[in-house]
């Protein structure tokens, strides 16, 4: 009776789960960059960029790959950004997963508003 018991729990737990983590990121550069003055100007606030993986009973087939969001999220922006002066400000990332039975969708969503740096202007 127990045995039927812990299988029972085991399948009811396996049928469905949500997990959610989220993280600031804070990268460091060695690059000095003051936003204390209107040196800069925002292309698009709250940009967003998400990436998809495949799990079959727990083993990974295809993880979600961060370059992959973080390019998503650059093509969300709707202009070429190649050759500017651009850099991401408040990048924050979560992590999610979708599990249902025997697969499981794991997802890396990155969010990040994206600057870009003019000149400042003349006295």
């Amino acid at each position: 009776m127990k045995t039927l018991i812990a299988v029972f729990t085991l399948v009811l737990l396996s049928l469905t789960g949500c997990e959610s983590v989220g993280q600031q990121k804070g990268g460091n550069t060695n690059t000095g960059v003051s936003l204390n003055q209107k040196n800069y100007r925002v292309i698009q606030a709250g940009a967003r960029g998400k990436d998809y993986g495949f799990w079959l009973l727990f083993i990974p087939i295809v993880s979600p790959n961060y370059a992959d969001a973080k390019a998503n999220m650059y093509k969300s922006v709707g202009e070429p950004l190649t050759g500017r002066a651009v850099a991401l400000a408040n990048e924050t990332e979560d992590r999610s997963s979708f599990t249902l039975l025997l697969f499981s969708i794991p997802r890396i969503t990155i969010t990040a508003d994206v600057i870009e740096f003019i000149d400042s202007p003349s006295r």
